[in-house]
Order: structure tokens, then C-alpha cells, then sequence
């Protein structure tokens, strides 16, 4: 696969069915200082025009003519002629203290409007995370109904080693993965939420019993009684209370309690001895649906009364009280799955209207009107592959009524339908890909009696039956397809693509990603999945503007065209996808050279972008054309790429590629010169510093260079191998070496490296996981630090790690909480902070961590015997540069104890007979032998044969 090819697929995601501005990129004039589809070979390219700079701003941009007139164009429109050295007064951060109004009710806290007047204040407006369950810190803890100010006090955190972090005005959000996903946008009735713990006896909640695919009874009759048990022990939710039938001696299980209200009423339960008793107010009629149900609070225990079980008490009944209420709001009969589309949908309206328009919203609003028909049916087209679907297969039981579901999402621009064969031009490809193969043969028959034809053999794929009558319909030796291929199908039925592109859209803001999409709803409902416990600190938008959007919208549609491109071998299309990728860096590049605040503040949000797509899009265009030995024209994109982006973690490898190719072309000395101009370069790191380092030793000899750099004892130094011989099962070049273990086995170059070493090699045990081992230890060792409290790094209760993890803020924001930690690992203390971490929280998704492949007596087993000082050099790296050095790590983790508390570790490479390090690899060598490590590198090579 092309280097940059798989990044690009995570970036895209589910490809889109429609691409409303495929037409627009594709077609639209190309400003771009070369021009790849001029000359195959690469040689005779044009190289990127000199600078000149703007009369206007101060900026240099290309000195082509089609480069300056767009620029000066784009600058003129702005209406200023001033330098960006100059300042304005909108450029000073006056010290006007900032006012939050906030207009809310009792149930609908999560809803903040904020008017800040200082520039510099951190402000949520309009924040979410997925859940409604959102702890505002506040002054004090009466909600205020009447739209009055409210203050929130300064939060004060403090790290783990005790120091305390400057007070920071923000709003709270609570995110968990179990939390309520329903989020109230409607009033309800005022409750009475100030109940004493005494007057609770008699409280009555209306509910629902779910899970029926767990109960011990099919059927549930009207007015059946109930009573509550706790399962404490239950694996997937350790608060989940089931409904249990007392009509019946045995106490048969009915199902659930809905998770969002029994995390809730289990720690009232638990704490003040309550006892639920309750009656079905409705009799289901399939087996699996949800029962409503009342319940009712008939025992409670007081233990005397102390002012913080009291807090507590009202705390938790306050938010029952609430979940009960929300779910009212809701139809019992609404599906999981229609419940979280309406969800989200509702979720990204509220908290980013700025980025739709009027006739946007409305038409978005407008789907939560839909009969729950229409809402099931649509939600259910839209996850499935598509795009045309036949009508008379499409049978779902949760849809009563397919015919009047079908009328209402048309009528309200949901679905397109297609009856009429006129139509059928533009998609009679997809169309006859509903048709199966016996009825394409049937067509074909027909038509060769019709055109008086013999029959001939088009074989017996699919895809070769309809290639075969597409070609009689373009060379148009059959106008009749149309009305035969819709004559099979009957109606067939599409998502339209106005609601495709607004939906897609909604999940691209609500995910932040290409690689969740509704299916996350699913898993965490299952239980599959459990995202950790942290708050959402938003104090500014990742789109600014609507503008902003469509831009990255754009360029991840370049990317689907590029990737399609690709798997089409459409090299015509694949030139074209890197042209425009090209020339919209440079446009975009010199309108925007010195970052603004906010993009200093959160230099994360980069890759929410158009230009740090396009820039994925052109690092894919050089792999192809290095794959197509156009080493000039991958040379001139690289170089505008490091033009370009002058703060970015891909510049090493970027840098290598160039110098790479400089001396494909036989440039020795310019690429020389690139290779130590890199190693000035401060985004230059791990492997590919490692590389060029290496390359100027190699290339820097005498007499181009005389004087030896200082770095060469540095990267020169010897590793300590060992050599083990084994016999081959395969000796074929370009297929991983297998060789017979010392059990008689099939088994890998790891493998039977892990028995050498067990065996004759010292008695050492250990795992092969390479990087994933120390992922897990960083991960765990660093939980709390990874999920603290950060303005802007979580944005929705299905993220697993921060957004800027892999960012140079990460450690800068966290330093004192990090280094706080490292002291602790640094002391000893690794183990403790393990075995406490795993308890907590063992199966829940957190970035790097593997629950499945580690033991925790393995973990434990590691960090004792790596030693305190060790691990905690190497969090550190983790921590500074996750980016660069979470992968390359040794193949081996080897451990042994020499006595109870006593051991020792070592970190193994292992290569076959046809490998060699690569620079990533040996960087972590060096780094790992600097941190203390004990490293070797284990070559396996074929055992001679022995002569008979």
C-alpha cells in the first residue's frame, strides 16, 4: 500500500454515496505553478516559480501571474492595505471582565448561552459532549428558571503531586459512557426535587423495563407487580437493577431498569436502603418491546441524617427524577436506534447552529416530526450500503406501514423514488446492480432475440452481465434497457442527496472522525464497548464559520475521489486529485502565514482543516509518483509542502523523501544539503532524524564535506546482537520467514526467538508485542493524566484518548501533573499505580491500551523488573512526542527474577534472514540504551544443512 493511503482511508471513513462538489473540484481551473499531466516522465516538469512579495500584506507568494492575481485578488476583497506587522486595537486583549448569562430550566442545564466581552476568557458557548448529564460548577446549587446571570466560581485544579493549576472560569461537562443519551430540549412539569430522605417513602417514578431479551417470561400482563434487586456483580454495568415479578412465587426475571436511571436509583438503593415495588401500566405486545412500568418507594432507612448523605440523597434523587421525566419525551415504542439518530441530530444543531443555515435547520428539525415509521425506516436505508434499494425487498418488522413511510419521507425530501424509466439514465448502473444474475441473463436473452442475435457467452459474473448491456445501451443498440431493467426492479427507492450530505455532515461534527458513526451508539448500548469517564471543557469551536466547514467537507471529498481514483487505476484522475490538492495549499498557504491566536491556543484543531487534508491528499500523490519514478515532480510537491506547513510533526519524514529523491536524480550535494538543513529543524524527530543523521555520514564524505559532525559516535554505536539459526519452513523472498520451533511447531521469527530466550538463552519469559506492550503501561500508568481536566481536548463521550495527544501541548499543558507522575514511577511506585489503574478500570477503550492481550501479572511483572528510572524516561518521551515514538518499538519484552523482588529486563529486535532495522527501530534502540535499557538485537537465520 502506498505510504499516506491508509491515513487517507481513516480520514475519509464510510465513503459517501453522493458528492455534491465532485463536479465543481473536477472541472474548476487548476492555478498551480506545474502542471503534472505535461510530460509522463517527470523530466521535463517545471519547478515551483520564484517568490515575490505582496505589495498588499507582506507576504511571499509564487511569482507566477496566476498565483499573484488570485492572491492580490483575495487581499484587495478583504478591504485592508495594512502590513501584518501592524496593530490594530482590536488586536489588544483589554482587561473587560466577562459576563456569562446562562437561560435555562431545571431539566435543560445543558443548554448555555455566552456572552463573554474579553477576548482572552475562556467561555463555553453553546458545549456539549454527547450526554445531558452535565455538572455545572456553580456558586451555588439553585438553578435559576428566570433567565437571570448566574456566576460560576473559579474551579481550582489540582494535580496529582498536590500542586495546584491557575483557577480557570469554564463550564463542566460530566461525560460517561453510561450516562443518559437523551437530551431534554423540551420544558416538563416542575418536580419536587428538595424531597427530604424521610418524605421519600410514597415517591412514585414511571419507567420502562428493557432488556426483555433477559427475561424469564415472554408475555407481561397489564398490571402485574414488580420489585427492584441490584446487580451489583453485573459485568457490563456494575449499577444495573433488574425487575423482578412477584405475582408468581419464584420471582421471575422481567428485564431491566433503564442504565441511565439505574445508575441512579443503584447508589440510592445501595446507601439508604430503599425498596422499590411497582405494577406494569401496559401490556406489550411483542415479546422484546419495552413495558411501562410505575414504581414506587415503600422502605427507606435514614442513617441520621448527616449534611453530606443529605447532599448526596438530593443529588442523586434529583437526577432520577429528571432521567424519569426525560424519558417521557420519548415514545416507548422509539427503538435504540432511532433514539440515538435523533440524538445526535438534535446534539449538532444545538451546539453548532452557526454552521447551517435557516432552510438547514428546519429541514434537520423537521425529520423529528416524522411518524416513527418514517423515522425507523429512514435511519435503517441510511446504514445500509446502497444507494438504490428495490422496494419489494425492503421488509423491516419494526415498520408497520412501508408504504406510508416511503410517502412521507419523499414528501418531505428524505427519499427519492424512481417509477418512471425516463429518469433511469444517470443511475442505470446502480439499478442493474439490484438485479440478480438469473434476471440479467433473461435480459440479455431478450434483447439478442430482439436484435436478431446469437446468444454468446458473457460469462458468469455479475459485473460481466451488466458491463455487457451498458455497452448495447451506450453504443445505443438497445433504448429499451431502461424500461426492461425497471420492468424487473419494480420501484426502487435512494437516500436523496440532500439529507446524505446534511446527515453526513452531522455525524462528521458530532464523531470528529471518519472512523465512528452510529454503530458507536450500538456498542455502548450492548455494553461491547465502555469510552471513560471524563469532562468536556469547551471553550471555543473547532469551525469557526461556516466557510471553514464547507472548505474541510471539500477536501475530504478530494480525498474519496483520490482514493477511488486509486482503486480504479485512473492515473488521468489521480494527476488531477494532486493538482487540485496542490494548488489549493498554495492558495489557502499564503492567505493565512502567521497562525492567529486561537490557532496557537489549540494547535490541535489543525487537522480539522481543508489545507491539512489536502496535504494528506498531495503526501499520497508523492508516494504514487515515487512509485512512478517521477522524482521531479514528487520533489516539487514535497518542497511546498515544507513551504507551506512550517509547524508540523510530518516535516521529518517529508524532509527524508526529499533528500531521497534529490538523490534519485543524481543531486548529491542539494541532497546533502537538504539532509542538514532538516536536522536544524525542530518538527525533525525520532526515526527520521535517525535517517538523515545516517545519510549525512553516507553522503557528507570527503571532499564534499570535511569536518565529521558531532553526532556520528552518537548514532555509530554498537548494538549488541545475537545470533540464533533455526529451520525454515519457507526461504522465499517478499513472505515472512517461518521456521519449526523447538516444540516441532509452525511458528514466526518472534516466536522462536521468545523459546531461544526462555531456553538456552537465560530463563527470560516475555511477550512479543512490539509497541502495544508499552502502550498499555503508558496508558495505564498515565490514566489519569490522559483523561484530566483540558479545555477544548474532549468533545463527545465517545472519544478514548485527548484530542491533543499526539501534539507537543499535550506534555506542555500537562507538565506539572506529568512530571508529577514520573516522579512517582521515577520512586518505585509503578506498580501500585498499575494494579490501582487496571482495578478501576479494566475494559474500558482508552488509546493503546489492550486489556485482551496483557495480563495484569504480566504488566506487574514488566515494570518491576524494568526498574522505576527507566520507565519513567521513556513515559517521558511518550509523553513529549506520542506522534513519533508509539511505534518502532522492539519486537521483545523479556523479564526475569533473580530473587522474590528482584529482576532484571531486556528489550529484544528480532529480524529474519532478509531484514534489516529500519531508522524508526533504531532510533528506539539508541533512545532506549540512553534511557538505561538493556537492548540487543536478535538476528535468525536458516541452520546449515547437515551432510549425510
Amino acid at each position: 500500500m502506498l505510504t499516506g493511503r491508509e491515513s487517507l482511508i481513516r480520514l475519509i471513513g464510510k465513503r459517501r454515496r453522493f458528492l455534491p462538489n465532485r463536479d465543481s473540484l473536477l472541472s474548476s481551473p487548476i492555478q498551480s505553478s506545474f502542471n503534472l499531466c505535461s510530460d509522463k516522465s517527470g523530466a521535463a516538469n517545471s519547478t515551483p516559480s520564484p517568490m515575490v512579495t505582496c505589495p498588499v500584506c507582506a507576504i511571499n507568494v509564487p511569482g507566477d501571474d496566476s498565483a499573484i492575481n488570485s492572491h492580490l485578488d483575495a487581499c484587495l476583497s478583504r478591504g485592508t492595505k495594512r502590513r501584518l506587522s501592524q496593530r490594530t486595537l482590536l488586536q489588544f486583549n483589554f482587561s473587560a471582565q466577562s459576563k456569562v448569562h446562562i437561560q435555562c430550566n431545571e431539566t435543560d442545564l445543558s443548554r448555555t448561552d455566552v456572552v463573554s466581552e474579553s477576548p482572552g476568557e475562556i467561555h463555553p458557548q453553546n458545549a456539549f459532549c454527547g450526554s445531558p448529564d452535565y455538572v455545572l460548577v456553580e456558586e451555588n446549587d439553585t438553578n435559576r428558571c428566570d433567565g437571570s446571570q448566574l456566576n460560576f466560581k473559579s474551579v481550582k485544579k489540582t494535580n496529582i503531586g498536590g500542586s495546584t493549576e491557575s483557577p480557570i472560569n469554564h463550564q463542566r461537562i460530566h461525560c460517561q459512557n453510561h450516562v443518559s443519551s437523551s437530551s431534554p430540549n423540551s420544558e416538563v412539569p416542575k418536580l419536587d426535587v428538595d424531597m427530604n430522605i424521610d418524605d421519600i417513602s410514597g415517591a412514585t417514578l414511571q419507567t420502562f423495563i428493557v432488556g426483555r431479551r433477559f427475561s424469564d417470561e415472554k408475555g407481561i400482563n397489564f398490571g402485574a407487580h414488580t420489585t427492584l434487586l441490584r446487580e451489583p456483580h453485573n459485568v457490563k454495568d456494575p449499577n444495573a437493577i433488574k425487575v423482578l415479578s412477584v405475582d408468581s412465587g419464584c420471582c421471575k426475571a422481567l428485564g431491566y431498569l433503564p442504565r441511565e436511571l439505574s445508575q441512579y436509583l443503584s447508589p440510592l438503593i445501595e446507601k439508604f436502603c430503599l425498596n422499590f415495588e411497582g405494577y406494569v401500566t401496559s401490556a406489550s405486545k411483542n415479546s422484546l418491546d419495552v413495558v411501562p412500568i410505575t414504581i414506587t418507594c415503600k422502605k427507606v432507612i435514614s442513617n441520621g441524617g448527616k449534611d453530606d448523605d443529605i447532599e448526596v440523597f438530593k443529588f442523586l434523587w434529583k437526577k432520577a427524577l429528571l432521567v424519569a421525566e426525560f424519558a417521557k419525551n420519548y415514545p416507548s415504542n422509539m427503538l435504540k436506534y432511532q433514539h440515538n439518530f435523533n440524538l445526535l441530530i438534535q446534539e449538532v444543531l444545538r451546539s453548532t447552529p452557526h454552521l447551517f443555515t435557516d432552510d438547514e435547520k428546519i429541514f434537520m428539525e423537521s425529520f423529528s416530526a416524522l411518524s416513527g415509521d418514517s423515522q425507523r425506516l429512514f435511519v435503517r436505508l441510511y446504514t445500509r450500503k446502497g444507494p438504490w434499494f428495490r422496494l419489494s425487498n425492503i421488509s423491516y418488522s419494526e415498520v408497520s406501514n412501508l408504504h406510508e413511510a416511503i410517502k412521507e419521507l419523499s414528501g418531505n425530501g428524505f427519499l427519492c423514488l424512481l417509477e418512471d424509466a425516463n429518469e433511469l439514465h444517470d443511475d442505470i448502473k446502480e439499478i442493474c446492480n439490484l438485479l440478480t444474475v438469473s434476471e440479467l441473463r433473461e435480459i440479455l436473452s431478450v434483447l439478442h432475440k430482439r436484435l436478431q442475435r446469437q446468444s454468446s457467452n458473457h460469462g458468469s459474473r455479475k459485473q460481466d452481465l451488466i458491463a455487457s448491456l451498458l455497452c448495447s445501451y451506450e453504443d445505443g443498440l438497445c433504448q429499451l434497457l431502461p424500461n426492461m431493467v425497471l420492468d424487473k426492479t419494480g420501484i426502487c427507492i435512494r437516500i436523496s442527496s440532500k439529507a446524505e450530505s446534511f446527515i453526513w455532515r452531522a455525524e462528521r461534527l458530532f464523531f470528529l472522525n471518519g472512523d465512528q458513526d452510529l454503530s458507536a451508539f450500538l456498542l455502548v448500548d450492548l455494553g461491547i464497548v465502555k469510552y471513560p469517564i471524563y469532562n468536556c471543557l469547551i471553550s471555543k469551536q473547532i469551525f469557526s464559520n461556516r466557510s471553514d466547514l464547507l472548505a474541510y467537507e471539500e477536501a475530504i471529498e478530494l480525498a474519496q475521489i483520490m482514493d477511488q481514483s486509486l482503486d480504479e487505476n485512473n492515473i488521468e484522475l489521480v494527476l488531477r486529485c494532486i493538482m487540485i490538492a496542490d494548488s489549493q495549499i498554495s492558495s489557502t498557504c499564503w492567505e493565512a502565514a502567521e497562525p492567529t491566536t486561537s490557532e496557537l491556543a489549540t494547535p490541535f484543531y489543525s487537522c480539522f482543516s481543508a489545507s491539512w487534508v489536502f496535504s494528506k491528499v498531495v503526501l499520497l500523490g508523492i508516494s504514487f509518483l515515487e512509485r512512478e519514478r517521477r522524482y521531479k515532480d514528487a520533489v516539487n510537491l514535497l518542497k511546498r509542502l515544507l513551504i507551506s506547513f512550517i509547524c508540523d510533526g510530518r516535516r521529518g519524514y517529508w524532509t527524508l523523501r526529499l533528500s531521497i529523491d534529490l538523490e534519485h536524480l543524481s543531486c548529491p550535494n542539494e541532497s546533502l544539503s537538504v539532509a542538514e538543513e532538516g536536522l536544524l529543524d525542530p518538527w525533525v524527530r525520532a526515526g527520521s532524524r535517525m535517517a538523515l543523521q545516517r545519510r549525512v555520514l553516507r553522503l557528507g564524505k570527503p571532499p564534499r564535506r570535511w569536518k565529521t559532525p558531532s553526532f556520528s559516535k552518537s548514532i555509530q554505536r554498537n548494538i549488541t546482537e545475537v545470533h540464533i539459526q533455526g529451520r525454515p519452513l519457507n526461504c522465499e523472498t517478499g513472505m515472512k520467514s517461518r521456521f519449526y520451533g523447538e516444540d516441532g511447531e509452525q511458528c514466526g521469527v518472534e516466536q522462536l526467538a521468545l523459546q531461544f530466550f526462555a531456553g538456552e538463552g537465560g530463563g527470560w519469559r516475555g511477550v512479543h508485542t512490539e509497541s502495544g506492550v508499552w502502550l498499555t503501561i503508558f496508558g495505564l500508568l498515565m490514566w489519569d493524566i490522559l483523561f484530566s481536566d483540558v479545555p477544548d481536548v474532549f468533545r463527545s463521550r465517545f472519544q478514548t484518548a485527548p484530542l491533543d495527544l499526539a501534539t507537543d501541548s499535550f506534555y506542555v499543558v500537562r507538565k506539572n501533573l506529568i512530571e508529577s507522575q514520573l516522579q512517582k514511577i521515577h520512586d518505585g511506585m509503578a506498580e501500585e499505580i498499575i494494579i490501582t489503574s487496571w482495578e478501576s478500570h479494566i475494559g474500558t477503550a482508552c488509546k493503546g491500551v489492550d486489556w485482551d492481550r496483557h495480563s495484569l501479572s504480566e504488566l506487574r511483572a514488566a515494570v518491576s523488573c524494568i526498574g522505576g528510572p527507566c520507565l519513567a524516561s521513556l513515559c517521558r518521551h511518550l509523553a513529549q512526542d506520542y506522534g513519533s515514538w508509539s511505534r518502532g518499538m522492539p519486537d521483545l519484552l523479556l523479564w526475569r527474577f533473580h530473587e522474590e523482588y528482584r529482576g532484571e529486563a531486556k528489550l529484544v529486535e528480532v529480524k529474519g534472514p532478509r531484514d534489516r532495522l529500519s531508522e524508526q527501530q533504531r532510533a528506539w534502540l539508541l533512545l532506549l540504551m540512553d534511557c538505561g535499557f538493556n537492548v540487543e538485537v536478535c538476528k535468525v537465520s536458516p541452520a546449515a544443512p547437515t551432510s549425510m
